[in-house]
């Protein structure tokens, strides 16, 4: 790849964004514009590898306001499509755009497979907490009892938390951000860019129109998110609060959340965070954290490697197929087992 170094602008298209004001979707834009530029230099990756697909939803329109390569798929089916391009074409860098309604209702069979085949796709999961683009339904997400146009009487479902099923489809790379921390947002992908298998960031989006302030209890302005998320980091200490005085425990087979200084606990009995950890069990539970009992867990929950990665499977098993095969052009082929000449 050249010298040239890339900025936001070179991956801004030139459609007018069509969102409501306000809509979160705005900033998640801005982090994947401002990351994308850090993505091609530390991976190396040139501007024409970059490609998004989307399925249907507020979140799909994503594609238009990139200038990439992008397929704008149907309604479920972002990571299906996906996974076809990426093992069509190895070499690129492919992202996709999907919010709850999209990836864990009707599609959510394409996305837990995605993340069981390991697939090298890096995935942005918009969590609204609702359907927006067909105008305020109750989706996966949608907290128990949520009056919506759907369920006006409340909601009798309890919701999915996506962390879970990522980690429980055995995925090797879960995330979580806020749409107002564009910073931390755009290192979480910079983070997923660089995993090797499918990478899935859920990003906790607020729909102005039909679900405003769903994630302002512990994620609303930035006292309120000092307070009531914690945000991991690898090899660090897991403290959270405004003076970095709370922080989590482990005792009696969970977690607990203490105060330092309060009933003997010192910053040595702190959890350090491991998002290396191969075994499940805590990574489970930092991703099934809930206020108000515990913080929301932000950041790299987990990243492990693992050797398995589906794309690079399939292209490995096809070249050692074409390596043996005694048909290496159509007329092999027409030439090959019982074949007779008609005089």
């Amino acid at each position: 790849m050249a010298d040239y170094k890339y900025t936001p602008a070179d991956f801004k298209s030139d459609q007018e964004v069509r969102w409501c004001p306000g809509c979160g979707n705005h900033a998640i834009l801005n982090a994947v514009q401002r990351a994308l530029p850090v993505i091609a230099d530390e991976t190396d990756t040139p501007h024409n590898l970059f490609t998004f697909v989307s399925g249907i939803g507020c979140s799909s329109r994503f594609i238009y306001y990139m200038k990439t390569f992008g397929f704008h798929s149907v309604h479920g089916r972002a990571n299906a499509v996906a996974t076809g391009v990426k093992v069509a074409n190895p070499k690129l860098a492919v992202w996709v755009c999907s919010g709850d309604g999209d990836s864990l209702a009707i599609g959510g069979n394409h996305f837990i497979h995605a993340i069981r085949r390991n697939v090298d796709l890096n995935m942005i999961l918009f969590n609204n907490e609702i359907y927006g683009l067909t105008k305020g339904q109750y989706s996966p997400t949608t907290k128990l009892g949520k009056i919506t146009k759907t369920s006006p009487y409340g909601t009798v479902e309890k919701p999915f938390n996506p962390g879970e099923l990522v980690i429980g489809a055995k995925g090797t790379f879960f995330a979580r951000s806020v749409d107002m921390e564009v910073n931390l947002s755009k290192d979480c992908m910079v983070a997923a860019a660089k995993h090797h298998g499918m990478s899935v960031i859920e990003i906790l989006q607020n729909c102005v129109i039909f679900n405003d302030k769903t994630h302002a209890l512990y994620a609303g302005d930035k006292a309120t998110r000092l307070e009531h998320t914690i945000t991991l980091k690898h090899g660090e200490k897991m403290l959270f609060g405004a003076n970095k005085d709370k922080g989590l425990v482990f005792e009696n087979m969970k977690l607990k959340v203490v105060t330092i200084g309060e009933d003997g606990y010192t910053l040595d009995d702190i959890l350090v965070h491991d998002a290396h950890e191969k075994d499940t069990t805590l990574h489970m539970m930092l991703a099934a954290m809930k206020y108000p009992d515990y913080p929301v867990a932000l950041g790299v929950i987990r990243s492990v490697a693992e050797p398995n990665v589906y794309d690079q499977a399939v292209e490995k098993q096809c070249e050692e197929v074409k390596a043996k095969s005694k048909i290496h052009c159509v007329d092999d082929l027409l030439h090959s087992g019982e074949i007779w000449e008609v005089e």
